[in-house]
């Protein structure tokens, strides 16, 4: 599968989650304090719960329900109770859009 466009960069709001679902997958999409766009799985892995609606801070996303961050970068989770991680998708910003491929994930290390 292409990486399909979601929006424009300038259409995300920094330190705010954006929920996109693309072919049934659900990905948080992040625009970070530092202007940098990030595209993570969107349920918990603590729970079932859209990390979407939870609270971005510089390269985190702490789920709202059960404060377990999530690092933006890696997809691990940096505070209990979640110890499993969150996948993170290939998104590239071609000419200032934003494309994400759901079956493309970074190795996380």
């Amino acid at each position: 599968m292409a990486a399909e466009l979601i929006c424009s960069v300038d259409d995300l709001t920094p330190n705010e989650a954006v929920r996109v679902v693309i072919d049934g997958v659900a990905i948080a999409l992040v625009k970070d304090s530092a202007g940098e766009c990030h595209a993570i799985g969107d349920t918990c892995t603590h729970g079932d719960i859209s990390l979407a609606e939870g609270f971005v801070e510089d390269e985190t996303l702490e789920c709202w329900a059960h404060g377990s961050k999530f690092s933006l970068v890696s997809g691990k989770p940096l505070t209990l109770p979640a110890f499993e991680p969150v996948p993170v998708y290939e998104l590239t910003i071609v000419d200032g859009e934003v494309y994400i491929d759901p079956t493309k994930t970074k190795e996380i290390v």
